[in-house]
């Protein structure tokens, strides 16, 4: 199983909320076991930068690779790109 995490931070605090919605589509791409977008509780006072955290769990690389090359994950990136100023990713193989 491979965990798929992405922190988010948007350009401008009244983003927040438009990267969070648009980043909700992911969500209709099939190949993930669980897939989640919250927004980011703030309450670690050392690290405030992060607004929203996108979760998803893939059976495999090949899973996650197909959910990659989706075309809504294309079309989603290209909507939210434009609101957000940081993106961090992580792939972390899992025993399942």
């Amino acid at each position: 199983m491979i965990r798929h995490i992405v922190f988010f931070s948007a350009k401008r605090q009244e983003d927040v909320e438009a990267v969070r919605s648009g980043l909700l589509a992911l969500g209709g791409i099939p190949h993930s076991r669980l897939f989640e977008v919250a927004l980011n509780s703030k309450v670690d006072p050392l690290c405030d930068r992060i607004d929203v955290v996108v979760y998803a769990e893939f059976e495999d690389e090949a899973a996650l690779a197909a959910y990659k090359a989706h075309p809504l994950y294309a079309e989603t990136t290209a909507k939210v790109r434009p609101q957000r100023e940081l993106r961090f990713s992580a792939d972390i193989p899992a025993s399942a």
